[in-house]
């Protein structure tokens, strides 16, 4: 019956939004009021669709229906509910159907958020939205079909990847990057509505860079996660290898990052709206790149699906998207320079806006040619070779503290062409920070290169971005006799993007020290210990205390008990395990990590002998970890404050926009 029901749910949403697409189409170029109101009728059919195929899904998971094909590929009845509920994103078919789910939530989303509003670009938006929800729909329905029915029904399944079974994270991490993904499908459609209705004014900008910090912030958040996830559970003690897949999540995310700071100066001056608008459409397509990469099984990852026939059509479809992009861009753009005045040379914000483009673009360029020459030089020569992380980190150093750099140059510039002699003045307290952060490492003992121009970069950037934090605050309570607490929350409440947007860079600033300092200065000793040894590592003392073993419904661990202490004082027993899975022959390690602010303790047990009483582990020393998560909260916070709607906006910017167009009879 859930066979039934979840096919029949997919086929009205695929109808749906067929209709949407063309309709919305009509409504653009005819002016046609109805068509517009059906397109918006399509677009919560097709919403409401795709989440009661969700829905239904999700039941099948839980009610453990082998009948459906889905179930009987990742359910099995000694899975932990959590688990369960959480296969949906396990394998290939349900993670089409919850990219679906995801993209009719947008859809809807879009149509509530512009009723009423922008009847020039609304129905181009909502059409090129639903074009891109007609292929999804067709994959689920086709290809990537989650509900067909099983003949015979099994009565247990395999369950799901062991790897998604071993940790808490990959609850909210899959979800992160799907939203992400999913939600730049929102800002390349009104990307295009602009070209096709040839109309990018303020407002609709405003709307398209918060429906792109949306997407953006939820793709911080999952890359942040995903990091943590493979720190926590793979056992080799990193958090970013340059994975392929990894790539593919990052690619996007460097190009919209791009965007963000594009569009300040497009909503502000009129100005690089094409470099912007390209911008959304690589975001876009980008994200169609990566989808191909974990679905196509031409990458060997952790993180990818098997071979399936999905790739092929995936790759056919992000040609057609590419040639959408390529043509807009080609015959509509001049549609938009009207009024667009000469950017702004020398000392100015506006360069710096431009050449943080050029940074990122490049930074994007570097990391997408290490991902796929391997897979094109294989093709062509058929010869295989690997660029791992050398080539990565030999490249991309640079470009990162170039924009580091950026950061605190920037916002200390003025719009258009200003004093020069004030934004150097502005920026002598910085730079002495930075000097002071390069001073200290030094005393520290740090000595190598690139971790101490970071170090000194971001100091000079974490001293511009306080000073922009609080100085209008401070300002504020010297004027006004207010208390610096209410200026600062009256700063915030009035210039919410502006103040989201420098926590943000905290967050970067906190990333890029902490990534430094972990990769420059991790050490790593291979230990082998006799149950009631001891052994020093690093300043650590570790006694093993003896082996056990741990039964549960999935999976059966051998857990390592190892007494830790430092400097004579306890930091408890710590055990990391070996677990066992049905599905997979060889053990999966889950180490333990012990935080400090200052460096992580990381062990990670590679083999334990119960009969000699042995346990081998590597005992990795890791410094300033802990600030990449924290950076992540910041990135979040920040983000969240950028984008919550303020009053007053909303009441102007709907001042600002013109009332619908009346409808001719008949229309």
């Amino acid at each position: 019956m859930i066979s039934i029901l979840g096919r029949g749910a997919v086929l009205l949403a695929l109808a749906a939004c067929s209709v949407g697409t063309i309709t919305g189409a009509v409504a653009a170029i005819r002016g046609s009021a109805s068509a517009l109101r059906t397109t918006r009728v399509a677009a919560y059919v097709f919403g409401c669709s795709l989440v009661l195929a969700t829905l239904l899904m999700e039941v099948a998971l839980l009610t453990h229906d082998f009948s459906v094909s889905y179930v009987a590929e990742v359910g099995s009845l000694n899975t932990p509910t959590w688990v369960t509920i959480v296969s949906l994103w396990s394998s290939l078919n349900g993670s089409i159907l919850l990219w679906g789910f995801v993209l009719a939530l947008c859809v809807m989303g879009l149509a509530y958020n512009t009723r009423g509003k922008y009847p020039d670009l609304t129905p181009w938006a909502l059409s090129v939205a639903m074009g891109v929800g007609v292929f999804f729909t067709f994959l689920i329905a086709g290809v990537a079909n989650p509900f067909s029915p099983m003949s015979p029904v099994p009565t247990d399944g395999p369950g799901p990847n062991p790897l998604l079974q071993n940790h808490i994270l990959m609850v909210v991490h899959p979800p992160m990057l799907y939203l992400g993904y999913v939600g730049m499908t929102i800002p390349f459609a009104m990307g295009a509505a602009a070209l096709l209705a040839g109309r990018l004014d303020a407002a609709w900008t405003r709307l398209l860079r918060r429906w792109m910090l949306i997407p953006w912030g939820f793709l911080s958040v999952g890359i942040i996660l995903g990091g943590w996830w493979s720190y926590e559970v793979l056992g080799w003690g990193g958090w970013w290898a340059w994975d392929p897949v990894e790539n593919a999540s990052f690619l996007p995310w460097l190009t919209a990052t791009a965007f963000v700071h594009s569009a300040m100066v497009m909503e502000r001056k009129s100005q690089l709206k094409g470099w912007t608008l390209a911008l959304v459409f690589a975001s876009f397509l980008l994200t169609l790149l990566g989808t191909f990469m974990t679905r196509s099984g031409v990458f060997n990852s952790v993180h990818s699906f098997t071979q399936s026939p999905i790739g092929p059509v995936f790759l056919g479809f992000l040609a057609i998207a590419t040639i959408f992009c390529v043509l807009l861009m080609a015959f509509r753009l001049d549609a938009l320079g009207e009024g667009e005045r000469p950017l702004a040379m020398g000392a100015s914000r506006d360069l710096a806006f431009l050449a943080n483009n050029l940074l990122f673009t490049a930074f994007t360029f570097m990391v997408l040619l290490g991902t796929v020459y391997p897979l094109l030089n294989e093709a062509v020569t058929e010869t295989q070779i690997s660029v791992g992380q050398p080539y990565f980190d030999r490249m991309g150093a640079p470009l990162g503290v170039a924009i580091l750099f950026l950061m605190g140059v920037g916002p200390a510039l003025p719009w258009g062409s200003g004093a020069t002699g004030s934004a150097v003045k502005r920026l002598i307290i910085p730079l002495g920070t930075g000097v002071l952060a390069v001073v200290l490492s030094v005393a520290l003992g740090i000595t190598q290169f690139w971790p101490l121009l970071t170090f000194g970069l971001a100091g000079f950037a974490f001293a511009t971005t306080m000073r922009e934090i609080f100085a209008p605050a401070m300002a504020r309570s010297k004027a006004r006799g207010e208390g610096l607490g209410i200026a600062t929350w009256a700063v915030v409440t009035r210039a919410r993007r502006r103040f989201g947007g420098y926590v943000v860079h905290v967050g970067v600033i906190s990333i890029a020290v902490a990534h430094a300092a972990s990769m420059a200065y991790q050490t790593k000793t291979p230990i082998t210990l006799v149950e009631g040894q001891s052994a020093e590592v690093s300043g650590y003392e570790l006694a093993y205390l003896g082996s056990a073993w741990e039964e549960q419904p999935h999976r059966t661990s051998l857990k390592a008990r190892f007494e830790v202490s430092r400097d004579g004082a306890s930091l408890g027993v710590l055990e990391p395990r070996l677990n066992h899975y049905k599905k997979m022959g060889t053990p999966i390690g889950t180490p333990v990590v012990k935080s400090r602010l200052t460096e992580d303790l990381y062990l990670s047990l590679i083999n334990v002998d119960p009969t000699a009483k042995t346990a081998s582990l590597d005992v990795m020393i890791h410094p300033m970890v802990m600030w990449l998560w924290v950076g992540g909260a910041f990135m979040l916070i920040g983000t969240v404050v950028a984008v919550w709607p303020s009053r007053s906006r909303a009441r102007a910017a709907a001042k600002s926009v013109p009332a619908p167009v009346s409808a001719a009879p008949g229309k």
